[in-house]
């Protein structure tokens, strides 16, 4: 599982699913799901805020919610949205919500014990400012633990750069594979610990999509690298040439030399 994927190739893998007959909403049922069951391994029942955006990340949210609460969990629910606006697959979600629906603002956090982002994802594109910037300054100002949904609000997810203002998570969860700005700072010190986790996407649509990104573990290299033979000498391994600057840029040649 060394593939990162962008946005966009996300998005692909979501297309590529949906077409081969998996409904969207039972991707985003079972994003809830992996979320609302890794939510329930960090503590006993305690009071969540779960904060929504207007898209599929905030239907993510609809669907934890749920689930928490049929666990026993006391939750507040909170939109940054009209209800009515959204579309798709997190309207759906949302009609499983028989619980209230509070307006996405700071003061609904109070006596949050535990906060999940489900603001926005991996593809946000544009800069997060006004209300919502004051939303999720009072998210990372509580004294809760918080758990990124995707990706933290207002990291880039192809990046790693931060959108205006971006959620500081403790633990995030992502679906499939992670994404490039998992691992790119500053989103990278933004996530907290990563969790990937498997909502039904098989492994197939990677050989469609091509993923143009991978993490450098020595899976990736090892096969390129000869293993010497019993009678090999550091004259039968090669040899290497530094090429550095004039005589006073030779420091990080001779310290790769040495190594």
């Amino acid at each position: 599982m060394t593939e990162l994927l962008t946005p966009n190739e996300m998005y692909q893998a979501d297309r590529l699913t949906i077409e081969a007959g998996v409904p969207g909403i039972d991707l985003m049922e079972a994003a809830g799901l992996a979320c609302a069951e890794f939510i329930r391994t960090l503590s006993e029942p305690c009071p969540v805020c779960v904060v929504c955006g207007p898209g599929n990340n905030g239907g993510d949210g609809f669907v934890i919610a749920r689930l928490l609460v049929e666990a026993g969990w006391p939750v507040k629910l909170l939109l940054a949205s009209d209800a009515a606006l959204l579309k798709g697959d997190a309207a759906e979600a949302a009609k499983t919500w028989k619980g209230e629906v509070l307006p996405a603002q700071a003061d609904k956090l109070h006596g949050a014990v535990l906060i999940v982002d489900a603001l926005f994802g991996a593809g946000l594109a544009r800069n997060i400012e006004g209300e919502l910037a004051d939303l999720i300054k009072a998210v990372n100002e509580a004294d809760a633990l918080r758990v990124a949904v995707d990706m933290p609000s207002g990291v880039d997810g192809s990046s790693g750069s931060i959108r205006g203002i971006a959620v500081d998570a403790d633990h995030t969860i992502t679906f499939f594979r992670a994404k490039p700005g998992h691992y790119l700072e500053p989103g990278r010190s933004r996530r907290g610990a990563l969790h990937v986790v498997d909502i039904g996407i098989g492994d197939d649509v990677l050989h469609t999509i091509e993923p143009g990104c991978r993490l450098n573990a020595p899976d990736e290299f090892a096969k390129f690298i000869p293993i010497p033979g019993a009678v090999a000498h550091k004259y039968s391994r090669g040899s290497a040439l530094m090429v550095s600057g004039d005589a006073c840029n030779t420091g990080a040649a001779r310290l790769a030399a040495m190594s």
